[in-house]
């Protein structure tokens, strides 16, 4: 081995890094370089060098007294050999080189650069290395996720979540909204079977391992047919406004038709209006009339099929209360004692007790 140091002294440089460094690593990993009477500490490992991907490494060896050449290897290739960067790699670069230390750093760390990196020392009597095992960490990165999914109610439901890392990540899956802990998953994959209306919503994927967590989602809409609620019959007075109402519940959102027995009812037929709004439906008369009164039927279809509900507009009969109430309204229009009279346009004073007998009548012929 002396030998072949010193016959690289006449040559070039470059060549006797080669020839020396090839010389010294086709020996068995672990056994030392050294000749009779020198100490094993001539080849040093130093402890595993642990980094996150994206971070700055530096690479430091001590030089000693009587150095003649330096050399920094990655695996098989030379990143520097004294000031000399053999390396194309940009991010790989010189810090500091003299007597005591040769220090070279890698920038933006990948997971390509993981494995065993070697200084090697030549003294003037016999060379030396130290080798250090770089592990590169990456933090975990979900690369496959299944899409948003439409499904009709009662499909059985696959999703699959699949992620990068190292160390290798964890995956768990849950229902993030509505929240709701008994649908879980410790796997690649979250299986629901006859999936409900119920299980409609938002789902996490999370990745996670030593250095960090990544999270991405998915929307799963269930379709179901539409479910209306019991119709609820409605008591106008003839001549007032009155309101039909019918709600359904349903994914994609209902359509919704109204019926008068067997007859279809359009918006603006006979004064009537039909106001869409979501999950509701709304019939509007603004004038009841006697031909008004009856059943009407309320249909809400999607394309799974399709559910209805009667209601009944009735009419409201007007309690001693009511014609109470509205001879106080009138009351109230006219002035205090006044009524008007249609025909001549005047106005006749009546005292309280003669409109007391006026509202006695109108209740006995009411009876």
């Amino acid at each position: 081995m002396k030998m072949v140091v010193c016959g690289c002294c006449a040559a070039s440089w470059r060549r006797c890094v080669v020839m020396s460094l090839r010389l010294l690593f086709l020996l068995p990993a672990g056994l030392p370089v050294r000749s009779q009477g020198e100490s094993q500490s001539d080849n040093k490992q130093m402890d595993n060098i642990t980094i996150r991907q994206g971070e700055t490494l530096f690479l430091s060896c001590s030089q000693g007294d009587f150095v003649t050449h330096t050399a920094w290897l990655n695996r098989s290739s030379i990143l520097y050999a004294g000031e000399d960067k053999w390396s194309v790699d940009p991010r790989v670069n010189l810090v500091t080189l003299n007597q005591d230390e040769f220090t070279i750093k890698i920038e933006d760390v990948d997971l390509t650069d993981e494995g065993q990196y070697i200084c090697a020392v030549q003294t003037s009597s016999r060379p030396r290395t130290t080798s250090v095992h770089i592990i590169v960490q990456v933090p975990p990165k979900i690369v496959n996720l299944s899409k948003d999914l439409v499904v009709n109610e009662g499909s059985n439901v696959t999703l699959m979540c699949l992620a990068n890392g190292k160390p290798e990540p964890a995956i768990t899956w849950r229902m993030l909204s509505p929240s709701d802990d008994s649908l879980s998953s410790d796997s690649e994959v979250l299986e629901i079977p006859f999936i409900s209306r119920y299980r409609a919503g938002v789902y996490e994927c999370t990745a996670s391992n030593d250095i960090a967590v990544d999270t991405q989602t998915v929307e799963l809409t269930v379709n179901y047919p539409p479910s209306v609620s019991d119709g609820r019959d409605v008591g106008v007075t003839l001549g007032q406004r009155g309101v039909l109402q019918c709600e359904a519940d349903a994914v994609p959102e209902a359509d919704f038709e109204w019926y008068r027995d067997d007859r279809r009812i359009f918006n603006g037929f006979d004064g009537i209006e039909i106001e869409d709004s979501g999950a509701l439906s709304k019939l509007t008369f603004y004038n009841v009339s006697e031909a008004d009164y009856g059943n009407y039927t309320c249909v809400a279809i999607n394309k799974l099929g399709s559910a209805n509900t009667s209601i009944i507009l009735y009419v409201l009969q007007m309690t001693s209360s009511d014609l109470k109430q509205t001879a106080f309204e009138n009351d109230l229009l006219e002035g205090p004692g006044a009524v008007q009279d249609g025909n001549s346009g005047t106005s006749t004073v009546f005292t309280p007790t003669c409109l007391l007998l006026i509202v006695l009548l109108q209740l006995f012929l009411k009876f």
